[in-house]
């Protein structure tokens, strides 16, 4: 029995899904989305807030500032509500309606801003708010999970090696790309092991993460419109992009056998899936991280009206193949 009196402190570590019986490839996904935040964001968001309060930047007074396009928002909301912080969300009309509601429910502000790039992005629009934010008032605390070495250092000391200890044997670890946070733990941690895990990292088309065309993308979570400052590509074995139509058929293929994953989710098994089929690997012992549920998804990925208008009729066809381009290698 597991009785809190916070709710960061419950997080399911060890739930593994094998979606070999839907998709045909022996895969694990270990899910991040049970938890009191739905997403793997709450590590990162309470390593975040637990170094600004032990460096001293964070006091009683102080008010969080991040930008974020939806999980780690909700995470944060979740943890300064137990603390007693004040929280600004800066987020974009990209962010779900069900996210937002749930950052407000949680007590926290969330402000939406316009202004999208060229590229296809809101993030450059998103910090100078921000930054706008910390400018005037003294009392603003910037996370900066796009930075923040705690973003990793989260998953060093929890997810990396929880996946270590339930698979000795462990061949190949798929995570996905966004700030590149849980990445960059999890290589990082394999790596200082001297294990021969190979790490394939997981971006959605449209993302210039690892480089590349910079194109639209509508569906929240992976993805970067910037190179991320905490991405090392020394510790990237390989690259998988994935287009966001690939993702929504992953999502739906997915939740026809009983499973409602988030749309990052969506994205890293329709990688995986795709680099161990153009292998022909059988007798791998592959891992994907599942960075969230699919509960917050419900108005788009799982809506067939957005689904059409974005992405056409065809994509409604649940027999299509769910498949990805391969990036370039960064070893």
């Amino acid at each position: 029995m597991s009785v809190i009196s916070v709710p960061q402190e419950f997080n399911e570590e060890d739930l593994y899904v094998d979606v070999e019986p839907v998709f045909g490839r022996s895969l694990l996904l270990k899910c991040e989305g049970f938890n009191f935040a739905g997403s793997i964001k709450l590590k990162a968001a309470a390593e975040m807030v637990a170094s600004a309060e032990r460096g001293g930047s964070l006091k009683a007074d102080s008010v969080l500032v991040e930008s974020s396009s939806g999980n780690l928002g909700v995470a944060l909301s979740m943890i300064a509500a137990s603390k007693g912080y004040r929280f600004i969300c800066v987020t974009d009309s990209r962010c779900n309606l069900t996210t937002r509601l749930l950052m407000e429910a949680l007590g926290s502000e969330v402000r939406s801003v316009a202004g999208e790039e060229s590229n296809g992005g809101f993030l450059g629009a998103r910090l100078d708010y921000v930054r706008s934010l910390c400018a005037s008032d003294d009392r603003c605390v910037w996370l900066s999970q796009y930075s923040n070495p705690a973003n990793w250092r989260a998953h060093y000391l929890t997810t990396a090696p929880q996946i270590a200890r339930s698979f000795p044997d462990l061949d190949v670890l798929f995570v996905g790309a966004g700030t590149t946070g849980t990445l960059m733990g999890c290589a990082r941690y394999f790596r200082d092991l001297r294990l021969p895990v190979r790490i394939v990292a997981v971006d959605t088309a449209g993302s210039v993460a690892f480089g590349g065309t910079p194109g639209r993308r509508m569906i929240p979570g992976l993805g970067m419109s910037m190179r991320p400052p905490l991405l090392d590509e020394s510790y990237v074995d390989e690259v998988v992009r994935v287009e966001e139509a690939d993702t929504i058929r992953a999502c739906r293929r997915l939740a026809g056998r009983g499973f409602l994953f988030g749309g990052s989710t969506g994205t890293v098994v329709s990688g995986a899936v795709d680099w161990l089929d153009r292998r022909g690997a059988r007798d791998l012992t592959a891992v994907a991280v599942a960075p969230d549920l699919g509960e917050r998804y419900l108005d788009t990925v799982y809506q067939d009206n957005w689904v059409r208008d974005l992405y056409g009729r065809g994509l409604l066809d649940a027999d299509r193949p769910v498949s990805a381009t391969p990036g370039t290698s960064a070893a």
